[in-house]
């Protein structure tokens, strides 16, 4: 009987949105005939529903010859006799007399039908605006007397507690006290909370089918029980929204889906049109410049970059991206006192800029849009108010928070490093967005108007040269993903901004050949632009040479969950409020131990805490002292979950773990990185400004040692951070003394000298190679490595912690100079830097007790080459001296085969 009833209204429903679109064409009225041949349905059943529908003052009846229905009076009266006034909360909603008018009638009609309207579905994409038209419908009901005015509008997302069943039935219905373990009070739902009013249950499609036959039980006899109840019925009046993305046949139960006679469909942005899309532009423009108090500027191109480009998420990717391009601006507005906030391709995401190459396709439809508007457009508050779009407490207050922050970093006395790390997660984690594929196929002519010439002639000089050297080709979309990383990277570096790659050494590793003709790339990019390009950067620049770049997608490990225990009443969960808010990211929990309670009590809380955890994330714990520095092991042993515990946390420890965990460091890199934080932080930093040096020397200092040194220096162009000293050496000891002292000061390049001398650190050429040429050529190959090295030192600052980078690229150079003497070879610069890379991130793995990698057929090759594996050997001692580990014959065959594989005969 009740599927019955349900098929009636929907087939009620179905005749009068087809008399609505009928009517479009006749204004006088439809009969019964004209509905029945679009339905296809027997002309007896279709007037049967229209006197139905006019019975119900939904439609009026004209007794002509035929009989005619109109909805001309539709809503103006119910059938009590309550206006409703044709101004409501639908009427500023963008599109609503195109695109959603269909969806906002049968969202009017399925709050006014009586007696109590009607359970409603709404269906469509991600970002579509699903909550916001949920909202909507609330605000209609009580604008028309159907809800009173203080009815409520509660909201609920079934995917939060998906993967724990029963805390979302104890969410919407309540739970009876002992019905699971923690329920130790009888708790109201949602579903009562909602009572005389609506609630709007999005995602239902992950509410699992006994949820779901709770709620048709419901919706059937109009009470429930609470989760664990067998008694009680609790009665409430309530109207149910859901929303899925999922097409609801397939997720649904047909016994739910039967009793939603309404459901309303949702266009996605791609079916708004281009004009739409303009006047959502124009609202979200407004909107930020209300929250920012200024006028927004944007010019022409951005603005046409925001209205071509693939936006996928729909509408709530719009607002996020424009709320980006909005953030961006308005820091440079602020760190660059700009005296007006403007949006140019600069601001905009990478993604978004893909628009403007799509101009081509629709030029006729953006001109007719932009017709009579300038160069540059501005959006002002003052100008019109757009209050009907969806908007959350902490995006009124992001612009402040962007501007308070730099102060309030401070405070907790972080360095600056971590500071603009910290500023950039807080925009880009705000902002996330999933990426967007490149363009299948496009014009080269068409990136020469996205990117500057010299870009685009640039990338073609890589990828002609990368085709030669990694035998392989590149098609079209790595040639566009590579312009347009480059012509943001080179904006970046010109800028002085930071580039940091988390990956570098795994793409150093699984890349080696990619790797290394990124860097000869890097030198034909700082050629161009008089730049230097970050040993992070390179790291990029790999990606885009490796076989199929855009098939690796991003790693779906999910991301190290932080959780605070602190004694005191509100220790830990101060910490962790600081933390979040200046990270920018809900991400860490905090659990406060008043002095009274036993720790027994404390591991229950928190074990029960660590279960609301998905099961397969790992789990930082930061506490203070005590008993509390044995809970990781407790954990670890009672749920079969790995657990990383530091003690004796600050709040600066508990921002550096969360901005880690929240960019995506595994548990061990967090662990390692910050277990010695507040030891570190006592440490004074090592003066970094150590010049470099060219030694020259002869019996007296004076005569060949100055006539060496002026033809280094009219020969070779060296960087203003070089100095050529002069030496005697009358006598070896004073001199080895001399330079031992230098050392301290300064990065001694080599050694030129009348004298052969024997260094085992320092490259020697003699006074004759000088004077006949060759020696220069070392000496400006020498030159070019120490500016490697320096970089490199740079770099490794922040990828390798615990271990002092600066001496280890010179204890790891002195090797790589005392392996090539004893083979009596030379190595190319880029193979020595990535020598550099691999042994300083094998040497940090030792230290740390992690395993290494495995060798290739290690027996066969230690067969066929016995006397270099013990001349690696060998010259290995010295390092394994130094940092107390031991180099295995799997890492020496490695070390090994680089020389072998790139050895150059001198």
């Amino acid at each position: 009987m009740i599927y019955q009833e349900v098929e009636a209204i929907k087939k009620i429903e179905e005749v009068y949105q087809t008399l609505l679109s009928l009517e479009k064409r006749n204004k006088d009225g439809v009969t019964a005939r004209e509905i029945s041949k679009v339905l296809n349905t027997d002309r007896a059943n279709i007037s049967r529903y229209l006197n139905k529908l006019a019975r119900e003052d939904r439609l009026d009846k004209i007794n002509s010859r035929p009989v005619l229905y109109s909805s001309n009076n539709s809503f103006k009266q119910n059938e009590k006799g309550r206006a409703i006034n044709s101004v409501s909360s639908f009427k500023d909603i963008v599109g609503a007399n195109s695109s959603l008018s269909k969806a906002i009638e049968q969202a009017k009609a399925a709050i006014l039908y009586p007696p109590k309207g009607l359970h409603t579905l709404l269906l469509g994409e991600t970002g579509v605006g699903k909550s916001l038209f949920a909202e909507l419908m609330h605000r209609f009901a009580i604008e028309s007397a159907m809800l009173k005015k203080d009815a409520p509008f509660i909201q609920f997302n079934c995917a939060d507690y998906a993967d724990n069943p029963q805390l979302v039935m104890s969410q919407i219905f309540g739970v009876k006290k002992g019905s699971y373990t923690g329920a130790n009070r009888d708790r109201d739902g949602l579903l009562k909370k909602a009572d005389g009013g609506i609630i709007f249950l999005d995602e239902v499609h992950r509410l699992l089918p006994q949820g779901q036959e709770m709620l048709f039980t419901y919706i059937d006899k109009g009470y429930f029980r609470r989760l664990g109840g067998t008694d009680k019925k609790i009665t409430v009046n309530v109207q149910i929204i859901a929303a899925t993305t999922e097409d609801p046949q397939s997720f649904m139960l047909s016994t739910f889906m039967r009793r939603i006679p309404m459901t309303i469909k949702l266009p996605s942005l791609k079916e708004r049109g281009i004009q739409e899309r303009y006047c959502l532009l124009d609202s979200f423009l407004r909107e930020e410049s209300k929250r920012v108090g200024k006028r927004i500027y944007i010019n022409r191109n951005s603005l046409i970059s925001f209205l071509l480009y693939d936006c996928p998420h729909n509408i709530g990717q719009l607002n996020s991206d424009i709320q980006l391009a909005c953030a961006r601006a308005f820091l440079t507005y602020k760190t660059e006192n700009k005296e007006y906030l403007m949006i140019s391709q600069n601001e905009l995401p990478q993604h978004v800029r893909k628009g403007l190459m799509k101009i081509h396709d629709q030029r006729n439809e953006v001109d007719r849009l932009l017709k009579d508007k300038g160069e540059v457009l501005y959006y002002s508050a003052e100008d019109g108010e757009y209050e009907l779009k969806e908007s959350k407490d902490e995006n009124k207050l992001f612009y402040d928070l962007i501007e308070e922050k730099y102060n309030s970093l401070n405070k907790v006395e972080l360095d600056d490093t971590k500071i603009n790390e910290i500023l950039n997660i807080d925009i880009e984690s705000y902002f996330q967005k999933h990426l967007d594929n490149l363009p299948q196929t496009f014009k080269k002519e068409q990136i020469r108007k996205v990117v500057n010439t010299e870009i685009a002639d640039l990338v073609d000089q890589i990828l002609e040269l990368a085709t030669e050297r990694l035998q392989r080709s590149f098609d079209e979309k790595i040639y566009l993903g590579l312009a347009l990383h480059l012509q943001m990277a080179v904006e970046r570096i010109i800028n002085g901004d930071k580039i940091h790659h988390p990956e570098l050494n795994n793409i150093r590793v699984n890349c080696p050949k990619e790797f290394m003709f990124a860097m000869e790339a890097a030198q034909f990019v700082d050629q161009t632009f008089a730049i230097e390009t970050p040993l992070d950067e390179i790291g990029y620049l790999s990606m885009f040479l490796v076989k199929d770049p855009y098939k690796n997608k991003k790693s779906k490990m999910k991301k190290v969950a932080v959780l605070v225990i602190m004694h005191g009443r509100a220790t830990a969960s101060s910490m962790v409020e600081v933390a979040n808010k200046l990270i920018g990211v809900e991400h860490a929990v905090g659990l406060d131990m008043p002095l009274e309670i036993e720790p027994e009590q404390m591991l229950e809380r928190t074990l029960i805490e660590v279960e609301k955890i998905d099961k397969d994330r790992d789990l930082m714990l930061l506490v203070d002292m005590g008993s509390l520095t044995n809970f990781g092991e407790m954990i670890s042993e009672k749920m079969d979950r790995k657990v990383k515990t530091i003690d004796m946390v600050s709040t600066p420890l508990v921002i550096d773990v969360s901005r880690k965990a929240v960019l995506g460091q595994n548990i061990n890199e967090i662990y390692h990185s910050c277990s010695n934080f507040n030891k570190a932080r006592e440490r004074l930093p090592k003066n970094t400004t150590q010049k470099n040096a060219i030694i020259t020397s002869c019996f007296t200092g004076e005569g060949a040692s100055e006539k060496l040194k002026e033809v280094i220096k009219n020969e070779i162009k060296l960087p203003g951070n070089y100095e050529i000293i002069t030496l005697n050496i009358i006598n070896k000891d004073h001199f080895m003394t001399a330079l031992k002292q230098y050392q301290d000061y300064y990065n001694i390049c080599a050694v030129v000298s009348t004298i052969e001398i024997e260094l085992a650190e320092i490259p020697f050429i003699s006074a004759v190679d000088i004077f006949s040429g060759n020696g220069l050529t070392k000496l400006r190959q020498l030159v070019k490595e120490s500016d490697l090295y320096a970089k490199i030192k740079g770099s490794l600052n922040e990828h390798i912690k615990g271990l002092d980078s600066e001496e280890l690229v010179e204890n790891i150079r002195s090797l790589i100079n005392n392996i090539e003497k004893a083979l009596k070879t030379s190595i190319p610069s880029e193979v020595k830097v990535g020598i550099v890379l691999h042994m300083s991130f094998l040497i940090e793995k030792l230290v740390k007790g992690e395993e290494t990698t495995k060798f290739p057929d290690l027996q066969e090759f230690k067969r066929e080459f016995p006397q270099q594996m013990e001349q690696m050997k060998a010259s290995v001692k010295e390092l394994e001296n130094n940092y107390e580990i031991t180099i295995q014959d799997n890492e020496l065959a490695y070390l090994a085969k680089m020389f072998l594989n790139n050895a150059m005969e001198e």
